[in-house]
Protein backbone atom coordinates (compact mmCIF):
# COMPACT_ATOMS: atom_id res chain seq x y z
CA UNK A 1 0.00 0.00 0.00
CA UNK A 2 1.43 3.72 -0.77
CA UNK A 3 1.98 5.73 1.80
CA UNK A 4 -0.05 8.97 2.12
CA UNK A 5 1.33 12.60 3.06
CA UNK A 6 0.17 13.70 6.26
CA UNK A 7 -2.66 16.14 6.43
CA UNK A 8 -2.40 19.28 8.48
CA UNK A 9 -3.53 19.43 12.18
CA UNK A 10 -5.87 21.72 13.56
CA UNK A 11 -4.39 22.46 16.78
CA UNK A 12 -6.03 25.12 19.95
CA UNK A 13 -4.11 26.39 21.97
CA UNK A 14 -5.34 26.68 25.13
CA UNK A 15 -4.32 29.88 27.36
CA UNK A 16 -5.84 28.55 30.62
CA UNK A 17 -6.88 25.25 31.79
CA UNK A 18 -9.87 23.49 29.20
CA UNK A 19 -12.08 21.13 31.66
CA UNK A 20 -12.57 17.22 31.03
CA UNK A 21 -15.62 17.56 28.81
CA UNK A 22 -14.10 20.44 26.56
CA UNK A 23 -10.79 17.95 26.02
CA UNK A 24 -13.60 15.27 24.77
CA UNK A 25 -15.64 17.95 22.36
CA UNK A 26 -12.69 18.89 21.04
CA UNK A 27 -10.81 15.79 20.39
CA UNK A 28 -14.20 14.20 19.05
CA UNK A 29 -13.83 17.08 16.25
CA UNK A 30 -10.47 16.13 15.34
CA UNK A 31 -9.19 19.37 17.48
CA UNK A 32 -5.66 19.15 19.26
CA UNK A 33 -5.28 20.62 22.55
CA UNK A 34 -1.70 22.35 23.57
CA UNK A 35 -2.95 24.01 27.62
CA UNK A 36 -0.43 26.96 27.73
CA UNK A 37 0.36 28.62 30.88
CA UNK A 38 -0.73 32.38 30.84
CA UNK A 39 2.10 33.90 31.47
CA UNK A 40 4.37 31.41 28.97
CA UNK A 41 5.46 34.04 26.11
CA UNK A 42 7.97 31.47 24.26
CA UNK A 43 6.95 29.43 21.62
CA UNK A 44 4.50 26.62 21.35
CA UNK A 45 5.57 24.40 18.54
CA UNK A 46 3.66 24.27 15.97
CA UNK A 47 4.20 23.17 12.26
CA UNK A 48 3.67 25.60 9.25
CA UNK A 49 1.03 23.42 7.93
CA UNK A 50 -0.71 23.02 10.58
CA UNK A 51 -4.09 24.96 11.26
CA UNK A 52 -3.83 27.24 14.73
CA UNK A 53 -5.83 28.82 16.65
CA UNK A 54 -5.80 30.67 20.26
CA UNK A 55 -7.95 30.69 22.89
CA UNK A 56 -7.92 33.03 25.72
CA UNK A 57 -9.79 31.14 28.78
CA UNK A 58 -10.62 33.79 30.93
CA UNK A 59 -12.93 31.90 33.27
CA UNK A 60 -10.99 31.20 36.31
CA UNK A 61 -8.85 34.75 35.42
CA UNK A 62 -8.39 36.97 38.84
CA UNK A 63 -6.56 40.27 39.40
CA UNK A 64 -2.45 39.98 37.89
CA UNK A 65 -3.70 37.24 35.69
CA UNK A 66 -6.08 39.02 33.82
CA UNK A 67 -3.34 41.72 32.73
CA UNK A 68 -0.89 38.62 31.61
CA UNK A 69 -3.79 36.88 29.79
CA UNK A 70 -3.67 40.56 27.93
CA UNK A 71 -0.48 40.36 27.27
CA UNK A 72 -0.83 36.89 25.34
CA UNK A 73 -2.50 39.08 21.95
CA UNK A 74 0.76 40.58 21.69
CA UNK A 75 3.06 37.77 22.37
CA UNK A 76 1.43 35.99 20.08
CA UNK A 77 1.12 38.30 16.89
CA UNK A 78 -0.40 36.07 13.97
CA UNK A 79 -2.42 33.41 16.39
CA UNK A 80 -6.14 33.86 15.29
CA UNK A 81 -7.48 34.46 19.69
CA UNK A 82 -10.69 34.18 20.97
CA UNK A 83 -11.42 35.07 24.41
CA UNK A 84 -13.49 32.84 26.43
CA UNK A 85 -15.66 34.70 29.25
CA UNK A 86 -17.30 33.14 32.38
CA UNK A 87 -20.79 32.15 32.42
CA UNK A 88 -22.08 34.52 34.94
CA UNK A 89 -19.69 38.03 35.56
CA UNK A 90 -17.97 38.08 39.19
CA UNK A 91 -16.70 41.03 41.17
CA UNK A 92 -13.62 40.89 38.78
CA UNK A 93 -15.99 41.82 35.70
CA UNK A 94 -14.74 45.34 35.79
CA UNK A 95 -10.78 43.99 35.15
CA UNK A 96 -12.26 41.78 32.96
CA UNK A 97 -13.40 45.01 30.57
CA UNK A 98 -10.53 46.72 30.86
CA UNK A 99 -7.75 43.61 29.81
CA UNK A 100 -10.00 43.06 26.83
CA UNK A 101 -10.34 46.67 25.85
CA UNK A 102 -6.39 46.21 25.90
CA UNK A 103 -6.78 43.97 22.97
CA UNK A 104 -10.42 44.30 21.74
CA UNK A 105 -8.48 44.57 17.93
CA UNK A 106 -7.60 40.75 18.03
CA UNK A 107 -11.20 39.36 19.53
CA UNK A 108 -13.89 41.53 18.55
CA UNK A 109 -16.30 39.62 19.68
CA UNK A 110 -15.86 37.74 23.09
CA UNK A 111 -17.57 34.15 23.27
CA UNK A 112 -19.65 31.95 25.30
CA UNK A 113 -18.63 28.50 25.70
CA UNK A 114 -21.67 27.80 22.84
CA UNK A 115 -20.47 30.12 20.97
CA UNK A 116 -16.08 29.16 20.92
CA UNK A 117 -17.73 25.36 19.25
CA UNK A 118 -19.32 27.00 16.85
CA UNK A 119 -16.63 28.64 15.62
CA UNK A 120 -14.67 25.87 15.74
CA UNK A 121 -17.00 23.54 14.03
CA UNK A 122 -17.18 26.20 11.28
CA UNK A 123 -13.00 26.35 11.16
CA UNK A 124 -13.14 22.91 11.28
CA UNK A 125 -15.40 22.38 8.32
CA UNK A 126 -13.98 24.91 5.79
CA UNK A 127 -10.42 22.75 6.67
CA UNK A 128 -11.45 19.27 6.30
CA UNK A 129 -11.37 18.51 2.19
CA UNK A 130 -15.23 17.18 1.29
CA UNK A 131 -16.79 18.60 5.04
CA UNK A 132 -16.29 16.65 8.35
CA UNK A 133 -20.19 17.36 9.07
CA UNK A 134 -20.69 15.29 5.88
CA UNK A 135 -18.67 12.78 7.33
CA UNK A 136 -20.17 12.03 10.37
CA UNK A 137 -23.92 12.61 9.56
CA UNK A 138 -24.50 8.83 10.13
CA UNK A 139 -22.59 9.44 13.58
CA UNK A 140 -24.75 11.46 15.17
CA UNK A 141 -24.54 11.79 19.60
CA UNK A 142 -23.00 13.17 22.30
CA UNK A 143 -22.79 10.99 24.93
CA UNK A 144 -18.88 10.14 26.15
CA UNK A 145 -19.04 7.08 24.64
CA UNK A 146 -19.66 9.12 21.25
CA UNK A 147 -17.08 11.43 21.74
CA UNK A 148 -14.61 9.41 22.66
CA UNK A 149 -15.47 6.89 19.83
CA UNK A 150 -15.51 10.54 16.85
CA UNK A 151 -11.96 10.93 18.42
CA UNK A 152 -10.14 8.07 18.20
CA UNK A 153 -11.68 7.30 14.50
CA UNK A 154 -10.07 11.07 13.48
CA UNK A 155 -7.36 9.63 14.51
CA UNK A 156 -7.34 6.21 12.50
CA UNK A 157 -8.96 8.42 9.14
CA UNK A 158 -5.42 9.95 8.26
CA UNK A 159 -3.23 6.51 8.96
CA UNK A 160 -3.23 4.51 5.75
CA UNK A 161 -3.20 1.16 7.92
CA UNK A 162 -6.13 -1.53 8.37
CA UNK A 163 -8.79 -0.97 10.92
CA UNK A 164 -11.10 -3.14 12.31
CA UNK A 165 -14.64 -1.69 13.62
CA UNK A 166 -16.14 -3.97 16.57
CA UNK A 167 -19.60 -3.55 17.74
CA UNK A 168 -23.21 -5.00 17.62
CA UNK A 169 -25.07 -5.79 15.02
CA UNK A 170 -26.50 -1.86 14.41
CA UNK A 171 -24.68 0.45 15.68
CA UNK A 172 -22.97 2.05 12.58
CA UNK A 173 -20.21 -0.05 11.78
CA UNK A 174 -20.73 0.83 7.99
CA UNK A 175 -21.40 4.63 8.57
CA UNK A 176 -17.99 4.64 11.04
CA UNK A 177 -16.35 2.98 7.90
CA UNK A 178 -17.74 5.64 5.29
CA UNK A 179 -16.11 8.23 7.66
CA UNK A 180 -12.92 7.08 7.90
CA UNK A 181 -12.96 6.88 3.91
CA UNK A 182 -14.04 10.34 3.83
CA UNK A 183 -11.46 11.52 6.38
CA UNK A 184 -8.62 9.96 4.79
CA UNK A 185 -6.47 11.32 1.90
CA UNK A 186 -8.10 8.73 -0.15
CA UNK A 187 -11.42 10.56 -0.08
CA UNK A 188 -12.41 11.47 -3.82
CA UNK A 189 -11.02 7.38 -4.93
CA UNK A 190 -13.55 4.34 -4.81
CA UNK A 191 -15.19 3.14 -1.47
CA UNK A 192 -16.43 -0.27 -1.87
CA UNK A 193 -18.40 -2.41 0.54
CA UNK A 194 -19.25 -5.90 0.59
CA UNK A 195 -21.37 -8.25 3.41
CA UNK A 196 -19.33 -11.55 3.49
CA UNK A 197 -22.35 -12.98 4.80
CA UNK A 198 -24.52 -12.04 2.36
CA UNK A 199 -23.15 -13.64 -0.36
CA UNK A 200 -22.39 -17.23 -1.22
CA UNK A 201 -19.23 -18.73 -0.43
CA UNK A 202 -18.58 -20.15 -4.23
CA UNK A 203 -19.00 -16.47 -5.75
CA UNK A 204 -17.59 -14.38 -2.64
CA UNK A 205 -13.55 -15.23 -4.53
CA UNK A 206 -15.40 -13.77 -7.94
CA UNK A 207 -16.93 -11.26 -5.78
CA UNK A 208 -13.85 -9.64 -4.38
CA UNK A 209 -11.03 -10.70 -6.64
CA UNK A 210 -12.44 -11.13 -9.74
CA UNK A 211 -12.42 -14.24 -12.35
CA UNK A 212 -11.09 -14.80 -16.42
CA UNK A 213 -13.29 -15.98 -18.87
CA UNK A 214 -14.35 -19.75 -19.02
CA UNK A 215 -12.71 -19.37 -15.01
CA UNK A 216 -15.94 -21.28 -14.17
CA UNK A 217 -19.50 -22.48 -15.96
CA UNK A 218 -21.20 -19.07 -16.61
CA UNK A 219 -17.94 -16.86 -17.05
CA UNK A 220 -18.68 -15.63 -20.31
CA UNK A 221 -16.29 -12.37 -20.06
CA UNK A 222 -13.47 -11.26 -17.54
CA UNK A 223 -14.53 -9.26 -14.62
CA UNK A 224 -12.67 -6.93 -12.28
CA UNK A 225 -12.92 -8.01 -8.36
CA UNK A 226 -14.17 -5.57 -5.96
CA UNK A 227 -10.15 -4.70 -5.10
CA UNK A 228 -9.24 -4.34 -8.87
CA UNK A 229 -12.18 -1.82 -8.82
CA UNK A 230 -11.25 0.19 -5.61
CA UNK A 231 -7.79 0.81 -6.49
CA UNK A 232 -6.53 3.79 -4.74
CA UNK A 233 -9.77 4.04 -2.58
CA UNK A 234 -11.11 2.02 0.27
CA UNK A 235 -12.52 -1.98 0.49
CA UNK A 236 -14.75 -2.84 3.57
CA UNK A 237 -15.33 -6.18 4.49
CA UNK A 238 -18.90 -6.20 6.99
CA UNK A 239 -19.13 -9.27 8.85
CA UNK A 240 -15.47 -10.35 8.19
CA UNK A 241 -16.02 -13.53 10.33
CA UNK A 242 -17.78 -15.32 8.16
CA UNK A 243 -15.26 -14.80 5.31
CA UNK A 244 -14.64 -18.35 3.58
CA UNK A 245 -11.06 -20.07 4.25
CA UNK A 246 -10.46 -19.90 0.76
CA UNK A 247 -11.04 -16.07 0.32
CA UNK A 248 -9.15 -15.58 3.69
CA UNK A 249 -5.65 -16.90 2.43
CA UNK A 250 -6.40 -14.33 -1.14
CA UNK A 251 -6.92 -11.21 1.85
CA UNK A 252 -4.15 -12.03 3.04
CA UNK A 253 -2.11 -11.59 0.41
CA UNK A 254 -3.80 -8.21 -0.80
CA UNK A 255 -2.65 -7.45 3.04
CA UNK A 256 0.76 -8.65 2.98
CA UNK A 257 2.05 -8.08 -0.67
CA UNK A 258 -0.30 -6.11 -2.18
CA UNK A 259 -1.65 -8.30 -4.57
CA UNK A 260 -4.43 -10.26 -6.06
CA UNK A 261 -5.46 -13.17 -8.48
CA UNK A 262 -8.36 -13.33 -10.87
CA UNK A 263 -10.11 -16.84 -10.65
CA UNK A 264 -8.77 -18.77 -13.67
CA UNK A 265 -5.37 -16.79 -13.66
CA UNK A 266 -1.95 -17.08 -11.88
CA UNK A 267 -1.01 -13.62 -12.76
CA UNK A 268 -0.77 -11.14 -9.77
CA UNK A 269 -2.36 -7.64 -10.05
CA UNK A 270 -1.12 -4.68 -8.19
CA UNK A 271 -3.63 -3.17 -5.65
CA UNK A 272 -3.53 -0.25 -3.65
CA UNK A 273 -6.34 0.12 -1.54
CA UNK A 274 -6.91 0.44 2.32
CA UNK A 275 -9.06 -2.53 3.88
CA UNK A 276 -11.05 -1.21 6.69
CA UNK A 277 -13.42 -4.58 8.47
CA UNK A 278 -16.14 -4.79 10.33
CA UNK A 279 -17.70 -7.86 13.05
CA UNK A 280 -20.18 -8.39 15.44
CA UNK A 281 -18.65 -11.57 16.16
CA UNK A 282 -15.73 -12.81 18.78
CA UNK A 283 -12.36 -13.35 15.91
CA UNK A 284 -10.56 -14.51 19.41
CA UNK A 285 -12.79 -17.41 19.13
CA UNK A 286 -13.18 -18.11 16.53
CA UNK A 287 -9.42 -18.60 15.75
CA UNK A 288 -9.60 -20.76 18.85
CA UNK A 289 -12.33 -22.94 16.52
CA UNK A 290 -10.32 -22.86 13.23
CA UNK A 291 -13.07 -20.96 11.73
CA UNK A 292 -10.45 -17.56 11.31
CA UNK A 293 -6.91 -17.51 10.04
CA UNK A 294 -4.53 -16.03 13.12
CA UNK A 295 -2.03 -14.49 11.01
CA UNK A 296 -4.77 -12.65 9.20
CA UNK A 297 -6.82 -11.35 12.34
CA UNK A 298 -3.04 -10.00 13.43
CA UNK A 299 -2.73 -8.38 9.77
CA UNK A 300 -6.54 -6.95 9.95
CA UNK A 301 -6.48 -6.22 13.67
CA UNK A 302 -3.46 -3.00 13.13
CA UNK A 303 -6.00 -0.51 14.69
CA UNK A 304 -9.16 -1.15 16.37
CA UNK A 305 -12.39 0.89 16.50
CA UNK A 306 -15.06 -0.40 19.07
CA UNK A 307 -18.92 1.18 17.92
CA UNK A 308 -20.57 1.42 21.85
CA UNK A 309 -24.15 -0.17 22.34
CA UNK A 310 -27.05 2.32 22.32
CA UNK A 311 -27.96 1.58 25.75
CA UNK A 312 -24.32 2.88 26.22
CA UNK A 313 -24.83 5.87 24.61
CA UNK A 314 -26.64 7.80 27.56
CA UNK A 315 -28.78 11.02 26.31
CA UNK A 316 -28.37 10.18 22.90
CA UNK A 317 -31.36 7.95 22.37
CA UNK A 318 -33.92 11.20 22.34
CA UNK A 319 -31.73 12.98 20.30
CA UNK A 320 -31.47 10.40 18.04
CA UNK A 321 -35.84 9.68 17.75
CA UNK A 322 -36.34 13.45 17.34
CA UNK A 323 -33.37 13.25 14.05
CA UNK A 324 -35.22 10.09 12.74
CA UNK A 325 -38.60 11.97 13.23
CA UNK A 326 -36.92 15.41 11.93
CA UNK A 327 -35.85 13.77 8.96
CA UNK A 328 -38.92 11.76 8.10
CA UNK A 329 -41.28 14.59 8.30
CA UNK A 330 -39.48 16.49 5.95
CA UNK A 331 -39.73 14.29 3.16
CA UNK A 332 -43.50 12.90 3.90
CA UNK A 333 -46.34 14.56 4.90
CA UNK A 334 -47.07 13.05 8.66
CA UNK A 335 -48.91 14.23 12.17
CA UNK A 336 -46.46 13.27 14.53
CA UNK A 337 -43.98 15.72 15.21
CA UNK A 338 -42.50 14.52 18.92
CA UNK A 339 -43.09 12.33 21.46
CA UNK A 340 -44.95 12.62 24.80
CA UNK A 341 -43.04 12.70 27.90
CA UNK A 342 -44.05 8.93 28.84
CA UNK A 343 -42.49 7.65 25.29
CA UNK A 344 -38.88 9.43 26.18
CA UNK A 345 -38.88 7.44 29.24
CA UNK A 346 -39.61 4.21 27.70
CA UNK A 347 -37.26 5.14 24.69
CA UNK A 348 -34.44 5.77 27.55
CA UNK A 349 -35.41 2.66 29.60
CA UNK A 350 -35.28 0.19 26.81
CA UNK A 351 -32.76 -2.26 25.73
CA UNK A 352 -32.11 -1.56 22.16
CA UNK A 353 -31.02 -5.25 20.90
CA UNK A 354 -30.63 -4.00 18.12
CA UNK A 355 -29.29 -0.89 19.01
CA UNK A 356 -29.34 2.41 15.85
CA UNK A 357 -30.51 0.58 13.47
CA UNK A 358 -34.04 -0.94 15.60
CA UNK A 359 -34.29 2.94 17.11
CA UNK A 360 -34.57 4.05 13.82
CA UNK A 361 -37.61 1.43 12.39
CA UNK A 362 -39.39 1.67 15.48
CA UNK A 363 -39.54 6.05 14.97
CA UNK A 364 -40.51 5.17 11.39
CA UNK A 365 -42.99 3.02 11.73
CA UNK A 366 -44.42 5.16 14.91
CA UNK A 367 -44.58 7.99 12.84
CA UNK A 368 -46.58 6.65 9.65
CA UNK A 369 -49.01 5.20 12.28
CA UNK A 370 -49.17 7.57 14.36
CA UNK A 371 -52.39 10.13 14.44
CA UNK A 372 -51.37 12.05 17.12
CA UNK A 373 -48.91 15.07 16.97
CA UNK A 374 -46.97 13.31 19.86
CA UNK A 375 -45.76 9.55 19.48
CA UNK A 376 -46.66 7.59 22.26
CA UNK A 377 -45.42 4.15 23.77
CA UNK A 378 -47.48 1.71 22.26
CA UNK A 379 -46.98 3.24 19.34
CA UNK A 380 -43.38 2.69 19.45
CA UNK A 381 -44.49 -0.42 20.61
CA UNK A 382 -42.64 0.06 23.87
CA UNK A 383 -44.01 -0.96 27.47
CA UNK A 384 -45.39 2.27 28.83
CA UNK A 385 -42.26 3.01 31.85
CA UNK A 386 -42.62 1.96 35.28
CA UNK A 387 -43.01 5.06 38.08
CA UNK A 388 -39.78 5.72 39.19
CA UNK A 389 -38.52 4.51 43.00
CA UNK A 390 -38.80 8.57 44.24
CA UNK A 391 -42.67 8.67 42.47
CA UNK A 392 -43.91 5.26 43.92
CA UNK A 393 -42.52 6.49 47.54
CA UNK A 394 -44.24 10.17 47.07
CA UNK A 395 -47.85 7.88 45.79
CA UNK A 396 -47.50 5.98 48.80
CA UNK A 397 -46.97 8.73 51.22
CA UNK A 398 -49.88 10.86 49.68
CA UNK A 399 -51.58 7.80 50.29
CA UNK A 400 -51.10 7.04 53.56
CA UNK A 401 -51.35 10.72 54.70
CA UNK A 402 -54.95 11.58 53.18
CA UNK A 403 -56.15 8.03 54.88
CA UNK A 404 -55.06 9.05 58.22
CA UNK A 405 -56.52 12.46 57.99
CA UNK A 406 -59.20 11.16 56.54
CA UNK A 407 -59.87 8.63 59.90
CA UNK A 408 -58.65 11.50 62.29
CA UNK A 409 -61.63 13.44 60.74
CA UNK A 410 -64.37 10.60 60.71
CA UNK A 411 -63.29 10.19 64.77
CA UNK A 412 -63.61 13.40 65.05
CA UNK A 413 -60.03 13.45 66.20
CA UNK A 414 -60.16 10.77 68.66
CA UNK A 415 -56.78 8.52 68.59
CA UNK A 416 -58.51 5.59 70.22
CA UNK A 417 -61.35 6.06 67.80
CA UNK A 418 -59.13 6.32 64.69
CA UNK A 419 -56.69 3.78 65.42
CA UNK A 420 -60.24 1.64 65.80
CA UNK A 421 -60.42 2.47 61.84
CA UNK A 422 -57.52 1.87 60.82
CA UNK A 423 -56.92 -1.06 62.81
CA UNK A 424 -53.78 -0.05 64.38
CA UNK A 425 -52.39 0.48 67.69
CA UNK A 426 -52.50 4.35 69.20
CA UNK A 427 -49.00 4.33 69.28
CA UNK A 428 -48.93 4.16 65.43
CA UNK A 429 -51.36 6.56 65.15
CA UNK A 430 -49.32 9.27 67.49
CA UNK A 431 -46.26 8.19 65.19
CA UNK A 432 -47.78 8.67 61.58
CA UNK A 433 -48.94 11.98 62.52
CA UNK A 434 -45.72 13.22 63.98
CA UNK A 435 -44.21 11.81 60.77
CA UNK A 436 -46.87 13.88 58.62
CA UNK A 437 -46.66 16.74 60.79
CA UNK A 438 -50.04 16.92 62.08
CA UNK A 439 -51.08 18.75 65.10
CA UNK A 440 -54.01 17.37 66.80
CA UNK A 441 -54.53 20.02 68.78
CA UNK A 442 -54.94 22.39 65.91
CA UNK A 443 -57.04 19.81 63.79
CA UNK A 444 -59.52 19.95 66.75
Amino acid sequence: MSATPAPSRRCVIWFGTPCSSERALLASGGWHIRAVSLSQTGGVGMRSEDIVIGVLDFRTCAGRDLAAAAEVAAAYRHLPLFALLPPVPDESDAQLRHALSRCRHRFPHPLDHADLLRQLASLQETSTPGGSDDAFACLLGESSAMLAMRATLRKFAPVDLPVLITGETGTGKEAAAHALHRLSPRNGHPFHAVNCGAIAPTLLQSELFGHERGAFTGATARRAGLFESAHRGTVFLDEIGDLPMEAQTSLLRVLQEGTIERIGSNQSIQVDVRVLAATHVDLEQAMAQGRFRSDLYYRLNVLRLSMPALRQREGDIELLAMHFLQEFRARHLIRARGYTAAACRALADFHWPGNVRELLNRVLRAAITSDNELIDCAELELPAPAESRAQQQDARLRDERETLVACLARSQYNVSACARLMKVSRVTVYRLCRKHRLQLESLR
